[in-house]
């Protein structure tokens, strides 16, 4: 199996420079690696390279998944987690985008039900 890629200067800039526009300041993220099931129908789990921050008591990560292929999620606690309904993405500024946008549905809706 071919290693993916870790994730470049360019795709971290484009995490970083999305994260300051959505919070109006800088959002500091951690590299990390993470094992993840690649294909649903093998057992077989593969090492993915990841980008990990927290903003607001939330928790947010990226997932590098191929060249090009990205997939995201944000949870709270364990068992609070949470996707964007999209498996995987082929561009980062969308993964990113569409992610925060569902987080900051998500949170307005639990604000709006306290």
């Amino acid at each position: 199996m071919t290693a993916i890629p870790d994730f470049n200067d360019t795709e971290i800039w484009s995490i970083k420079t999305t994260l300051k526009e959505r919070f109006g300041e800088n959002i500091e993220v951690e590299l990390a690696e993470t094992e993840l099931r690649l294909n649903p129908h093998s057992p077989e789990l593969s090492m993915c390279p990841a980008v990990f921050w927290n903003w607001d008591n939330c928790n947010f990560i990226m997932i590098k998944s191929g060249e090009s292929r990205y997939r995201c999620q944000f949870f709270y606690r364990l068992h609070q987690m949470f996707g964007t309904g999209v498996e995987e993405y082929d561009d980062i500024t969308e993964c990113m985008v569409t992610l925060l946008q569902v987080q900051a549905d998500h949170q307005a809706a639990e604000e709006q039900n306290s």
